[in-house]
């Protein structure tokens, strides 16, 4: 048993830390598009929407050639750093529903 050397690891752990941020950067875009169209949404439909637009490809002009996996954690968290960041909101009396 042999290991690679450390150069060797480290630059894969850069090559997936890049596709973790394009893959972020995707989906908050995406979630931002829909509520922009929709003002308003439900967080379980939001979720909904933006994994079947990954499914089907529908990510944006520009970026039907990316294909990756998109669970509902990843659409979560997305919605959550897009909250903390003050892109979104939540309506007081129901905190539930998302506004863009």
């Amino acid at each position: 048993l042999r290991l690679l050397p450390r150069q060797r690891y480290l630059r894969a752990e850069r090559a997936e830390l890049g596709a973790l941020e394009r893959k972020r950067n995707v989906l908050c875009c995406l979630i931002s598009r829909i509520l922009k169209v929709e003002k308003q949404l439900h967080i379980d439909n939001l979720v909904f929407r933006v994994m079947d637009a990954c499914q089907k490809g529908e990510l944006g002009p520009g970026l039907r050639f990316l294909s990756f996996s998109c669970q509902s954690v990843d659409v979560l968290s997305c919605v959550l750093r897009l909250l903390h960041q003050g892109c979104l909101r939540r309506q007081g009396e129901r905190p539930h529903v998302l506004e863009y």
